[in-house]
């Protein structure tokens, strides 16, 4: 059998990714990797990575048109025919990719599922929407979850959270978000960093409330990055590098990292304040471990990390109180979802108050840990207010020992006792930060 085209294997590649994702609910990120050595060439890979972000990116504006442009239900068995149909779809209205070319391609890509009435269907259908894509858009706008590309119950959780800003987050989601990096102060300014990727033929800004953060004018592989494996700059969005000078420790203090992998804000402490004691960095899922430490690695930093979870505090703790606590917490993701657009198909409404459960647990379970005049961290990447605002203001309300912290800035929204960042301010993800002190 003749070897496919590049184009071809980057748009099998996304298929069988995109199947993983929405047939079998595993994580983009999970899928990319599961698959990463069967593509070698970064320019495939490029575009199997935009395929599959763009249309879980759009995919309810996308399943809406094929809807309308389908005429008979489809199969459960064709599945896989569906999502060639996503890829075509996606392409035409969301690319400049040619629209010959991508009728050309995603019939091929049809004709290699083996079902011989594939190609005629595809062509067929895409073709209609070339046809009638004015209707057929003016149709759909009609729905809130079309128009918006994003679930009822995340559309309606929003509008209650943020009356005034709603349509601006949905709008943000949609959009690409930029490359961040994080200079290792300790090796450079981040003024000379902007320097060393001016030479190598990389454009940047510096981020206006990060200072150690530089947005990319345009994504790169991360081995193009000058320095990168000598540990002089990481990937990281600008509004988790918020988190190391929030907490600030100092030298000679003990410090823990409660949520702490893939390991960018245990790193970007341990940058911040190399003269700490000693880090100890958690991770409960035994599968994430090996980022952790190969981040660390890479960075040449030292953390005693643990696979662990940090409620059941007897299994690891040695007994000794910490000066700063970083509760990283899990959560639902709504404020990450430009980079994550699996999070729109993968999450539901009912796993808010059990992440919001967790969430506390965490906070009661590592607060009795903390120091006198200890400092607590809580940050989430979330924008809904049961995960930030309100499971805060609950925590200080049940704890006569602990007092909030403002934070004075002049990025985010103030939400006591915090303050909250929505996705895209400032080039930002969506982040939520309170900080506590003990009495």
């Amino acid at each position: 059998m003749a070897r496919k085209k590049p184009v071809l294997r980057a748009r099998s590649f996304a298929l069988q990714a995109l199947l993983k994702v929405l047939n079998e609910g595993h994580s983009l990120s999970r899928a990319l990797a599961e698959r990463s050595t069967l593509l070698s060439d970064p320019r495939e890979q490029g575009l199997a990575g935009e395929l599959c972000h763009g249309v879980l990116r759009w995919l309810p504006q996308l399943e809406a048109i094929i809807e309308k442009c389908v005429h008979r239900p489809m199969k459960a068995r064709d599945r896989d025919l569906r999502i060639v149909l996503l890829l075509g779809i996606y392409q035409l209205l969301h690319t400049r990719i040619p629209p010959h070319a991508v009728l050309a391609e995603t019939v091929a890509l049809a004709e290699t599922l083996g079902k011989g009435w594939a190609k005629g269907f595809v062509n067929g259908t895409l073709r209609g929407l070339q046809r009638e894509q004015a209707q057929i858009l003016a149709a759909i706008e009609l729905s809130p979850i079309a128009a918006h590309a994003h679930p009822a119950w995340l559309i309606e959780a929003l509008k209650a959270a943020w009356p005034a800003h709603w349509k601006a987050v949905l709008q943000a989601n949609l959009a690409r978000a930029p490359m961040t990096l994080r200079v290792n102060l300790q090796h450079q300014s981040r003024e000379h960093y902007l320097e060393r990727l001016a030479e190598a033929g990389h454009r940047g800004q510096a981020a206006e409330h990060a200072e150690t953060a530089i947005h990319l004018d345009e994504p790169c592989a991360v081995q193009a990055l000058p320095g990168f494996a000598e540990g002089d700059v990481s990937v990281q969005d600008a509004a988790a590098q918020l988190a190391a000078p929030l907490l600030d420790p100092q030298a000679g203090q003990r410090v823990l990292d409660a949520c702490a992998a893939p390991g960018g804000k245990t790193a970007h402490l341990l940058e911040h304040a190399p003269a700490i004691k000693l880090l100890t960095a958690l991770e409960s899922d035994p599968e994430r471990i090996p980022r952790l430490q190969e981040n660390l690695q890479r960075l040449k930093l030292q953390a005693d990390t643990r696979c662990a979870d940090a409620i059941k505090v007897a299994d690891w703790w040695d007994g000794q109180p910490y000066d700063r606590i970083l509760v990283d917490a899990p959560c639902s993701g709504t404020g990450v979802i430009r980079r994550h657009p699996d999070i729109k198909v993968l999450r539901r409404a009912s796993d808010v108050p059990r992440l919001a459960k967790t969430q506390h647990q965490l906070l009661e379970a590592l607060w009795p840990l903390l120091a006198r005049n200890g400092v607590l961290l809580y940050a989430t990447c979330s924008t809904l207010p049961e995960e930030n605002q309100r499971l805060a203001q609950d925590f200080l309300d049940q704890h006569d020992d602990a007092e909030a912290q403002i934070i004075d800035a002049d990025w985010g929204l103030g939400r006591a006792p915090g303050r909250q960042i929505l996705p895209a301010e400032d080039g930002m993800d969506g982040f939520f930060y309170a900080r506590f002190r003990k009495r």
